[in-house]
C-alpha cells in the first residue's frame, strides 16, 4: 500500500479475527488500529446486530496479514454459536384451544 498524500493516517497490519467472539474481535481490531464493521455500510452498527446474543466471526475482509489505513473498517461476517436455537415463534403446532385463555381477559376487549 503506497502512501496517499491526501490521507494523514499511517498503515497498519490487519489482524486475524476469524473464529473469535464478536466482542473479542472488536478489541483485537481496536488494538491493531482498525474498526470492526458489518458488510452493509448504510445499515445499523455491528454491535446493534450482535447484541446481546453469542456470535462468532466467520469471515473478514481485508484478509489477515494485509495492510490497511489506520481506523479503516475491518468488515466481518458472523454466525450464532452452535447452541443458539433462534426465534421460537410462531409456535408449531399451535397450542391446544383454551390453553391460552388465562392470558387474555375477554371482558377487557369490549
Amino acid at each position: 500500500m503506497s502512501r496517499d498524500p491526501w490521507r494523514y493516517s499511517d498503515i497498519v497490519e490487519v489482524p486475524d479475527v476469524v473464529g473469535l467472539h464478536v466482542r473479542d474481535a472488536a478489541r483485537v481490531a481496536y488494538v491493531a488500529g482498525l474498526k470492526l464493521a458489518q458488510p452493509d455500510p448504510d445499515g445499523p452498527p455491528l454491535a446493534a446486530l450482535t447484541w446481546p446474543d453469542d456470535y462468532w466471526i466467520t469471515e473478514q475482509e481485508p484478509p489477515a496479514g494485509s495492510s490497511s489505513w489506520r481506523w479503516d473498517p475491518l468488515v466481518v461476517h458472523w454466525s450464532a454459536s452452535p447452541g443458539q436455537t433462534g426465534v421460537r415463534e410462531p409456535r408449531r403446532p399451535s397450542p391446544p384451544a383454551g390453553t391460552l385463555a388465562g392470558e387474555i381477559d375477554p371482558s377487557a376487549d369490549r
